[in-house]
């Protein structure tokens, strides 16, 4: 066989593999809209494990942050701080908030700010920003997959052709499984990401210079600068590393995506364990840390730093094993694509057109209509992913900035009883816009800092303050009840 068909066979072979575990994770049970968006409420440690692995870990992690490190050199290190920090934040914001989803039936996002503020037009307004921010997200899990199927596969299959497959694949599993597809899909996926990302790690360095310290010694030697803040660029310094690390660790489980995934816990004590376990996952990225970085001397120049780590692995493995990194990486695509597009599709059946346009549907026609809005959601995404040509990292950090400005509205919705719905959505619409603002102007870093950041301190000023001014007439705890952890302030196991 020649090095394209074997390569295309373990790419086939893996990809519906795990599209068949995907269709197959819901066939014994009855996809209502509870089932389809929360699993029923019954996912342990392992199942946490792996969901919230699928949606952190991703084709960003894949090729984002090797492709950071091969064009950008120092300041892709922030990815590994915001993770490990993430899983602080979500050890103390995430049991609450499943607490208040089990007491009141809680699916997504804005059904917490629905209830917790009382505001339906709040509500509204973060599943607006919520959905716009996760097209986007979906784009990068789709043109990272693109690239991977078109290189791995020795360009068998062009870039578009496979993100058109892939993503009905996608749409088609979640459409008939819901979560559980996704949690499934994870335990295949995480297996062959962390078997490719130690081996893509150790060799390319060993293959290439005879170890990773010698590819560090080399690249200190060539280039001693792309080690150091701000790398290879011009403006991503210390400044801007320490407020975008700050934005993100605080936004990771602002995803709408992540943040639903709370609501699948057994219970709030599954969410802590979870987050003491997850940062070993993290580890992964340091493997395509030394990827990317051992790029920079072996292929040098490429247009796209994006794809250093494929090239790479391209001149380095055989065809079956790149035939492996191919079907590893389109399902670390393909699964974050699919509860991305699940929540999106959720988010915007449930808590916009339903209170909007059609307030007398119920549960299982909100079901049947999210389900026909995956495909909608998807196509969009294709589209955006075959004709843009924005890099995996600025995708990313564009998104962060949107859902950032969820946060003073979820921390201080659990611990601060005073805040209001106006001064949360005061705050909120002031952070959006000042984010769009300058990111949209090229203003992203201002001065340095992270415009995202700027935004959500903004956002909690705004919030805190008019929350002051309009705590004697409006009280957010009128609404709902806190629950009794968040209010108490305990974080015990």
């Amino acid at each position: 066989m020649s090095p394209r068909a074997i390569a295309l066979s373990i790419i086939f072979g893996i990809v519906g593999f795990g599209t068949a575990i995907g269709f197959l994770a819901g066939a014994r049970r009855k996809m209502n809209l509870e089932q389809w968006t929360v699993a029923g409420r019954g996912f342990g440690v392992f199942f946490m494990y792996l969901l919230m692995a699928g949606e952190v870990y991703t084709t960003f992690s894949f090729l984002g942050a090797s492709g950071w490190a091969y064009s950008r050199g120092g300041p892709t290190l922030y990815i590994l701080a915001y993770l490990s920090l993430a899983y602080v934040v979500s050890f103390f914001i995430l049991p609450p908030i499943w607490e208040m989803g089990q007491r009141h039936r809680l699916q997504t996002q804005s059904d917490f700010f629905r209830a917790r503020y009382g505001n339906e037009y709040l509500a509204a307004f973060v599943c607006l920003v919520g959905v716009v921010s996760l097209v986007p997200y979906v784009q990068i899990q789709l043109t990272g997959l693109g690239s991977i199927v078109q290189i791995a596969s020795f360009n068998g299959i062009g870039r578009t052709a496979a993100m058109v497959i892939s993503a009905l694949l996608v749409a088609g599993f979640v459409y008939a499984s819901g979560v559980r597809a996704v949690a499934w899909v994870s335990v295949l996926k995480d297996a062959l990401m962390l078997f490719t990302a130690v081996a893509i790690g150790v060799a390319i360095p060993h293959i290439y210079f005879g170890g990773i310290g010698h590819m560090f010694a080399a690249l200190v030697h060539a280039r001693p600068a792309h080690l150091t803040m701000p790398g290879a660029t011009k403006n991503l310094g210390h400044t801007w590393f320490i407020s975008t690390v700050l934005l993100t660790c605080v936004g990771m489980y602002m995803w709408p995506h992540a943040f639903g995934s709370a609501f699948t816990a057994k219970s709030g004590a599954t969410l802590r364990r979870n987050a003491v376990v997850m940062p070993l996952y993290t580890t992964t990225i340091a493997f395509m840390f030394f990827a990317g970085f051992a790029a920079v001397l072996a292929v040098p120049r490429l247009s796209n730093g994006d794809l250093a780590l494929l090239t790479i692995a391209r001149k380095a493995f055989p065809p079956w094993f790149l035939g492996i990194i191919g079907g590893a990486g389109a399902l670390t695509a393909m699964v974050p694509a699919a509860i991305l597009t699940l929540t999106a599709a959720t988010l915007f059946t449930k808590n916009l057109f339903r209170p909007v346009f059609a307030p007398r549907m119920n549960d299982d026609q909100v079901a049947k209509l999210a389900r026909m809005m995956i495909l909608v959601l998807t196509l969009m995404s294709l589209y955006f992913a075959i004709y843009s040509s924005a890099t995996l990292v600025s995708l990313l950090l564009l998104g962060y900035a949107g859902v950032t400005q969820f946060f003073p509205g979820v921390v201080l919705g659990l611990y601060w009883k005073r805040v209001t719905a106006s001064g949360v959505f005061a705050g909120m619409i002031a952070g959006v816009a000042v984010a769009a603002f300058l990111i949209l102007s090229k203003r992203d870093p201002w001065f340095g800092w992270s415009a995202g950041f700027l935004a959500l301190c903004l956002n909690f000023l705004v919030a805190i303050v008019v929350g002051m001014l309009s705590r004697e007439r409006e009280r957010a705890d009128s609404a709902l009840e806190l629950p009794a952890e968040a209010s108490s302030g305990s974080t015990s196991t």
